[in-house]
């Protein structure tokens, strides 16, 4: 086996950018629509593809003719005839819901219960979990996981709204799981009586006062959403300012939402998703509130380490996946790949070469991909350019 060319599939969800993914790939810009995320994978929502005798053949479809040879046979053991991650190339032009994904048991436990019971609401696309993380290919803003309770209640009671003293009661208590229901359980009909007078109060704050830019947050907010309660939910959470290069770390429970920039994501193979707000999409609140995890994120970010010379590995604590960054450049020897099992190359700068022992190399411009299959055994990267690697843990 060898290394092939793949090719990705872009959604167009309201919410992406018209300019990012295309500059990326050297396009023209805007776009005539939004381009949200590039997906790279064997996803059956949108599997990528590779060249085949007789045009293209889904990457499905190559992995279910071989899952040994191409997913290794601890992979495949492990897994089954599936590639356990998707990678994605996200560009938010314009703030996301605020979401969290579920457990492994629990995930397994809800869509068995789900499809078994036909009137039950379908919240689960399959049985599988969705942990996820993101490397910022840009300056990248997002919130991530829960900030301390007392700093929430600050920020609430800053606004000096009568209509929020029990949420600040009750953060003050430290209690985040009641916080949470009584926001995103805030009767329908005083919704946009409320979100008008936060954001009122957030406008007249100003820019000396010590929680402006979560005033500031909240009237963006509630100006792509208005009348959600997720305006405030999200004041609840940290708002992390990456620099490219930056990571951040959601596992199962972290309530979370993009707002803007480019980034690499990487994630179980999962579809998976619950919202509690800032969307024009389903809510089920009760469902969320099941598998939030209400603890404080005191550190959003997820630290690289260096693997080698060019190499940044981001390791996290699942079985399904690992992350790594190669920085090739004229004075550097061509690297051999590090990770096992199948893999993903993504090209993100400059011309990266990328070949197993046998076979032609795929040269990976921005914005391009590679598979390479277990089989294919080692592989290598020469060039000048910056590429990413998405492999399964030995």
């Amino acid at each position: 086996m060898t290394v092939y060319p793949l090719t990705g599939v872009i959604r167009p969800y309201a919410w992406g950018s018209r300019t990012a993914i295309a500059e990326l790939q050297g396009r023209p810009t805007p776009t005539e629509g939004p381009e949200a995320e590039l997906w790279l994978g064997a996803h059956p929502g949108d599997p990528s593809t590779v060249p085949g005798p007789d045009g293209p053949v889904t990457l499905t479809t190559l992995i279910d003719g071989d899952p040994a040879g191409q997913l290794g046979a601890g992979v495949a053991e492990r897994f089954g005839p599936r590639l356990p991650y998707l990678m994605k190339v996200l560009a938010a032009g314009a703030p996301l819901s605020l979401q969290a994904h579920p457990d492994l048991k629990y995930a397994a436990e809800a869509f068995a219960r789900q499809e078994a019971d036909p009137a039950l609401p379908k919240n689960y696309t399959d049985a599988n979990h969705k942990p996820e993380m993101l490397v910022a290919l840009t300056p990248f803003d997002a919130l991530c996981g829960f900030r301390p309770t007392a700093v929430s209640a600050l920020v609430l009671a800053g606004l000096g709204l009568s209509e929020l003293e029990p949420v600040v009661a009750v953060l003050r208590e430290g209690d985040l799981s009641e916080a949470v229901r009584l926001l995103l359980s805030w009767p329908a009909e005083d919704r946009p009586a409320l979100i008008d007078a936060v954001v009122a109060a957030a406008s007249a704050a100003g820019e000396s006062h010590p929680h402006a830019e979560s005033y500031r947050l909240a009237v963006d907010l509630a100006a792509h959403y208005p009348g959600d309660p997720g305006v405030l939910v999200a004041l609840l959470l940290n708002l992390v300012h990456l620099a490219p290069g930056e990571a951040i770390w959601m596992p199962a429970g972290n309530l979370h939402a993009y707002l803007r920039g480019l980034g690499v994501e990487l994630m179980a193979a999962s579809d998976n998703v619950l919202r509690g707000g800032l969307t024009p999409k389903r809510v089920d609140v009760g469902e969320l509130l099941k598998v939030l995890r209400f603890e404080t994120l005191d550190d959003p970010l997820l630290h690289g380490a260096e693997a080698g010379p060019g190499v940044t590995a981001w390791r996290v604590p699942v079985r399904d996946f690992e992350l790594y960054r190669i920085e090739l450049t004229e004075s550097r020897p061509p690297v051999r790949l590090p990770g096992s099992g199948p893999r993903i190359i993504l090209g993100v700068a400059g011309d990266v070469h990328v070949g197993a022992e046998h076979g032609i190399p795929v040269t990976l411009s921005p914005g391009t991909a590679a598979y390479g299959p277990a089989a294919a055994g080692p592989l290598t990267a020469a060039g000048v350019g910056t590429v990413f690697v998405a492999a399964v843990p030995g």
